[in-house]
């Protein structure tokens, strides 16, 4: 095999060389899309409570919604995952109920049981998350 220190190797080392330098730009690469997911959840996570608006705790008295722990930390995570992929206003579906979010804001502006969700159109949101 011969050398020529302008190119580097020659020959059937190579293809070897090639790997080898691939793998190591692997290693210092930047970030990729899961690791770059994954932290801006954990910021996200990280951030201020989820409040609710006016409007949706009249909404929760009036259709008798009861918002357990589970239920808070699954609409917090649904908002964290909405605001990771850039959304604005979100539907969140948990179990039997609907959330309409400001992601922006992370504010609860609506909430719907499953009775009223029969004939509702959500308007003026960009994503749905199921949670």
């Amino acid at each position: 095999m011969s050398v020529d220190p302008r190119i580097g190797a020659v020959g059937p080392a190579a293809p070897a060389q090639a790997a080898a330098q691939a793998q190591k730009a692997s290693r210092t690469a930047p970030a990729g899309f899961d690791r770059i997911l994954a932290s801006r959840l954990q910021e996200a996570d990280r951030s201020e409570p989820l409040r609710w608006s006016a409007h949706a705790r009249d909404r929760l008295l009036q259709r008798r919604i009861a918002i357990t722990p589970e239920v808070q930390q699954r609409l917090e995570g649904a908002v964290a995952k909405a605001a990771a992929k850039g959304s604005r206003e979100s539907l969140v579906l948990v179990d039997q109920m609907a959330f309409v979010v400001s992601v922006t804001n992370r504010t609860v502006i609506t909430a719907v049981d499953r009775a009223g969700m029969r004939d509702q159109v959500f308007s003026n949101i960009d994503s749905a998350v199921l949670s």
